[in-house]
């Protein structure tokens, strides 16, 4: 028996049967195939069924109700249950590949560590977080290098701070200097300095402070009945007779010229007057007047308090640093009644008035074929050198007040850390350490020595212990500084041309305590001669913090000094000397 299997259309003008298929009869073809359901679709839709011949009528009579073509229709409540249930098991296959991550990334990729999933309002909040720190941040940026933005400047500077002197209403203003253009000047000094005169005396360096430690430290010690002077340049007799002998067209002192030489690191406002006599030029100082004191934390970028009778002010640590490194220079003595006397005495102390060890170098430098220099400059001690002849040296102190603050302790960093404390130091401190370090280059000294001076205890001001002494050669500590010489001559340089196109008359240097600037005004001859001064009080008339302990403290500490100078002093059987020259780690 055969089966005909008929002949298949095929549709030459698009997708699916034709129009006109020729069926055979026995699968329904001719009128029949119109009767056969066909829903045109898309490549891109979901192919369903097109019949059911496995559904079950209800009933006896819906069998026989039900037609031939009920097979073909879905649009029953079952059927809808059926095609809801496939659609929701429907999955669209992706052809596309997955994407390729790549294998080699940067490094840093690899040491991330795995982090848990967070939830989107917590990364949200982290986000938010975040900005309002970097916010606050900008902020503190902004508000500290506002007014201040050469490379050297700090924020350190309240937007209240007042001028050192107050400027009257009749003074005219003749010359303003940004420190930009103190930044680029340079200016060799081609001859040596001279020296025109040596007077008073100094004493030899106590060379067991160079093995002072932070666990034998030494008390620092009160010299009440040594004189120290701080003579201005027109008061200074020596200086009087060299003007009148001719002997330079300007005339200063080496705290004055450093001043000078270091004003781009300066933050605090300071003065100096100039006056023009003739064809000379004298830079002076008030009395009382800022440069007098030492900074503290003057370059840091945290400000200290302003009220005067909190011991950790500015102005109180000022005093309390100027006080520190008189009575420093005189402990770290031999005190042997040995001294190295110079040409004359000293020119202010009064006969029978003992005098601390100073040793003035008046000396003179010759910027060009007109204008010379000469400076009252000082050291403080002198050495015995290997070779036979004398080094001179010059002492300072630093002092750490409270380690809170800073953020370093001494005690417990100067052992194995000291780059580390003397790179903080130079971090809030860089105008005083270049100031001294002109001063010792200007005097010329063979050597600078540092002391590490704290207090016994944070809260006490008027007791310290000496930690330790650190030495330099001044021309390598000065480029560790990055100290330019030429830098500084060519400052100097700079203002007194300016100062000697003026006319005769008395003229005072401002630096601004707000911007980056110095000031030149034109003062009335009697300026500065009547005004009330407010000196600090003497230590010695300093009211003392309550503690009982404090004596006891410091027997204890001299105690242990002594028992530990001995001990190496024992066990180097008469060695030979230690190397006063550090480094910088």
């Amino acid at each position: 028996m055969g089966f005909d299997v008929g002949v298949v259309a095929f549709n030459q003008d698009g997708w699916g049967p034709p129009d006109t298929a020729a069926t055979p009869a026995s699968l329904g073809g001719g009128a029949a195939s119109a009767s056969i359901p066909f829903a045109p679709f898309s490549r891109s839709d979901k192919l369903g069924r097109i019949a059911d011949w496995t559904r079950n009528p209800a009933g006896p009579a819906a069998f026989a109700a039900a037609s031939r073509d009920s097979v073909f229709d879905f649009s029953s409540v079952d059927d809808s249950l059926a095609a809801g249930a496939e659609d929701s098991s429907f999955r669209l296959v992706d052809a596309k590949p997955p994407p390729r991550h790549p294998r080699f990334g940067p490094k840093w990729r690899f040491n991330q560590r795995p982090q848990l999933p967070q939830r989107r309002d917590e990364e949200v909040e982290a986000r938010r977080r975040e900005a309002e720190k970097e916010r606050a941040r900008r902020e503190r940026h902004f508000q500290n290098h506002r007014s201040h933005h050469h490379p050297g400047f700090r924020g350190n500077q309240s937007s209240s701070a007042k001028p050192s002197v107050d400027i009257q209403p009749d003074w005219t203003m003749r010359e303003q200097i940004p420190f930009a253009n103190f930044t680029k000047l340079s200016f060799s000094v081609a001859d040596q300095p001279e020296d025109l005169l040596l007077c008073g005396a100094v004493e030899y360096y106590d060379r067991a402070f160079d093995r002072v430690n932070p666990k034998a430290a030494r008390r620092l010690e009160r010299f009440k009945s040594r004189n120290f002077f701080k003579v201005t340049t027109t008061d200074d007799p020596v200086i009087r007779r060299l003007a009148e002998e001719d002997k330079a067209t300007v005339f200063a002192t080496d705290a004055i010229l450093a001043a000078l030489m270091c004003t781009p690191r300066s933050i605090l406002s300071w003065d100096i007057v100039v006056q023009r006599v003739g064809n000379k030029l004298f830079f002076d100082k008030r009395d009382g007047s800022q440069l007098d004191l030492l900074s503290v934390n003057e370059t840091a970028q945290e400000q200290l308090p302003e009220n005067k009778d909190d011991i950790n002010s500015a102005h109180s640590l000022a005093v309390e640093a100027t006080y520190i490194n008189q009575n420093f220079s005189q402990q770290v003595l031999l005190r042997d009644g040995e001294k190295v006397t110079f040409d004359e005495p000293n020119p202010f102390a009064s006969d029978g008035e003992e005098a601390a060890s100073v040793g003035y170098r008046y000396r003179r430098w010759k910027l060009d074929d007109e204008i010379s220099i000469v400076a009252r400059c000082e050291v403080h001690a002198v050495n015995a050198d290997p070779g036979g002849g004398r080094q001179f040296l010059t002492l300072n102190a630093l002092n750490e007040f409270d380690p809170k603050i800073t953020g370093v302790d001494w005690r417990q960093k100067l052992e194995t850390q000291r780059g580390a404390v003397l790179a903080t130091e130079l971090k809030n401190n860089a105008n005083k350490l270049a100031r001294w370090t002109c001063q010792a280059l200007l005097a010329g000294a063979d050597m600078m020595k540092l002391g590490y001076v704290s207090r016994v205890h944070p809260r006490d001001h008027y007791n310290h212990g000496i930690l330790t002494v650190m030495g330099y050669k001044p021309r390598d500590f000065a480029a560790q500084i990055n100290l330019n010489t030429s830098n500084m001559w060519g400052i100097v340089k700079s203002i007194v041309d300016i100062c000697m196109k003026f006319e005769e008359g008395k003229y005072v240097l401002i630096k601004d305590p707000a911007k980056p600037q110095v000031r030149i005004y034109e003062v009335p001859s009697d300026a500065f001669e009547n005004d009330y001064v407010e000196e600090p009080l003497p230590e010695e008339e300093q009211v003392r913090p309550p503690s009982d302990d404090v004596d006891a403290t410091a027997k204890e500490m001299d105690a242990a000094a002594e028992a530990e100078v001995n001990n190496g002093t024992a066990a180097e059987g008469g060695g030979g000397e230690k190397s006063v020259e550090a480094t910088v780690s």
